[in-house]
């Protein structure tokens, strides 16, 4: 892995740890049900980026 791509890594790995903060955030409030999915899905978007640099 070279030195872009695990820099890449290591933003990617920073960002889902906010995200999923921000989940357990929005699903203590529930002031807006759709930002949940919202979250869940850039969730699941980070992580299939993580698995893409890992096998690559």
């Amino acid at each position: 892995m070279d030195k872009k791509s695990k820099k890449k890594l290591e933003v990617l790995r920073k960002r889902h740890d906010k995200l999923r903060q921000q989940l357990t955030g929005a699903k203590s409030q529930m002031d807006d049900p759709g930002e949940v999915e919202m979250i869940e899905k850039q969730i699941e978007d980070v992580k299939s980026e993580i698995e893409k640099l890992k096998n690559s």
